[in-house]
């Protein structure tokens, strides 16, 4: 019977049909399943294999330098056109500051409204050694500029500083465009590096299950559910409140700029899989690169405004600076008025820009906002328990964000390819 049905195909020319093939996405969520179940289930084993999420992440980190220099270059030399870097840098920076004060406003608003805080008995005599070792870290407004410049590239490269890679690829993609012909043999050495840190790209997702699964695995072995039974509330109001911002700022915005929600979603699925189960953005990056350029966003606008908005677009993390800040004070018993939550606002405005190459710069930010308004740094210190479940949300909401911002700035522009946008709208097309 099986033969029969073979030959009939062989005779009316059809092509012998594929075996499914799992997406990379799918991989990774199941990688994501699988962590969470051996980590309940087996924790020793899980915290054992934890090496295996960070030879993921070294992957990640060896990629990032090379493929943000080279695409940035190549997109900016490409593009020819000067003025409208500064025309899309204007617009992108636009665009995150509505975008962070909607997050900021939005977590002020679901702290007051449910109060996490109030009434827990939580004493605030945790040790504070680590959360005083981080605030340490926190530089002035001066040391924040000067740190936009690399004093060497190579180093700026070897630490994975993303926006001093960023500042050094813009000069230099800026002079490779003004000197014209001449530069064009610099510019293929670049486009083909692009290239080729692309397929290496590849390569390197491949192994991203493997690493998700271990990542969370080592995460739930290691930290159980207790902790997250004393602060539940609060990790509840903090999912509730990325959920949120998703569908209703980022729902908004894809409907603004006409680009359908869901197509967005599916488009950046892998990415944002990548950044919650690993709590890194770092490891999303170069898979969001590749994703947002074929949803139809140019390259030199990707290049450009996705690492960009790692520092300066932070929607998740700022939305839990907000309402962490408050839950501090609460849980305290210290009542803040509506004047020093909205100073608190703004201050959190600017303190959170940079903060994405500081290692668990969240709490470093949070614990500069505890010692500024005379609140307890031991709250710090007992949400230094849970940061990684945490981190996990509003990581992966910052991706989302920086993602959705390359639409807006390429709509802007009037560039977005609605083609290739159609083509996500049908998932075996984006597959």
């Amino acid at each position: 019977m099986i033969s029969a049905t073979s030959e009939a195909g062989d005779k009316t020319g059809a092509a012998p049909s594929k075996p499914a093939r799992i997406s990379g996405p799918t991989r990774i969520f199941i990688g994501l399943l699988l962590g969470i179940v051996v980590g309940w289930l087996f924790p020793s084993f899980a915290v054992s294999v934890h090496p295996l999420a960070e030879l993921f992440l070294r992957m990640i980190r060896m990629i990032v330098a090379p493929l943000l220099f080279s695409t940035i270059v190549v997109g900016i030399a490409g593009s020819g056109d000067l003025r409208s870097l500064g025309r899309i840098g204007l617009k992108a920076i636009i665009y995150f500051e509505v975008a962070t004060t909607v997050a900021l406003i939005l977590g002020l608003v679901l702290v007051n409204v449910f109060q996490p805080g109030a009434g827990m008995a939580v004493p605030l005599g945790a040790d504070t050694a680590a959360v005083a070792a981080m605030e340490q870290t926190q530089s002035s407004a001066w040391d924040l500029l000067l740190h936009l410049v690399p004093t060497s590239v190579v180093d700026a490269m070897a630490r994975g500083d993303v926006l001093q890679v960023v500042v050094f690829a813009t000069f230099f993609g800026v002079a490779l465009a003004a000197i014209g012909t001449r530069g064009k043999p610099v510019f293929d050495v670049m486009e083909s590096v692009a290239l080729a840190m692309f397929k290496v790209t590849n390569y390197v997702m491949w192994f991203a299950p493997i690493g998700v699964f271990a990542a969370i695995g080592a995460t739930v072995g290691g930290k159980g559910i207790a902790v997250l039974l004393t602060l539940g509330k609060l990790v509840l109001l903090m999912y509730f409140g990325l959920a949120l911002f998703v569908v209703l700022v980022i729902g908004s915005v894809s409907f603004l700029v006409r680009v359908p929600f869901l197509a967005f979603a599916r488009a950046i699925r892998e990415p944002f899989l990548l950044a919650f189960s690993t709590a890194s953005s770092e490891a999303a990056l170069p898979d969001a690169l590749e994703v947002m350029e074929r949803f139809g966003v140019p390259r030199h606008i990707v290049a450009f405004v996705l690492p960009t908005g790692y520092s300066f677009n932070l929607d998740g993390t700022t939305l839990y600076l907000s309402l962490a800040s408050v839950f501090v004070a609460q849980m305290a018993g210290v009542s803040l008025t509506l004047g020093q939550q909205l100073t608190m606002m703004l201050t959190l405005m600017l303190a959170s820009k940079g903060v994405a190459g500081v290692p668990r710069g969240a709490l470093v930010v949070l614990t500069a906002m505890l010692t500024q308004f005379g609140l307890p740094l031991e709250g710090a210190a007992i949400l230094l328990g849970i940061d990684q479940v945490l981190d996990m949300g509003r990581t992966g909401v910052n991706v989302m964000g920086n993602c959705i911002a390359t639409v807006v700035v390429a709509r802007w522009e009037g560039v977005l390819d609605d083609e290739k946008v159609r083509q996500f709208n049908n998932p075996r097309s984006a597959a």
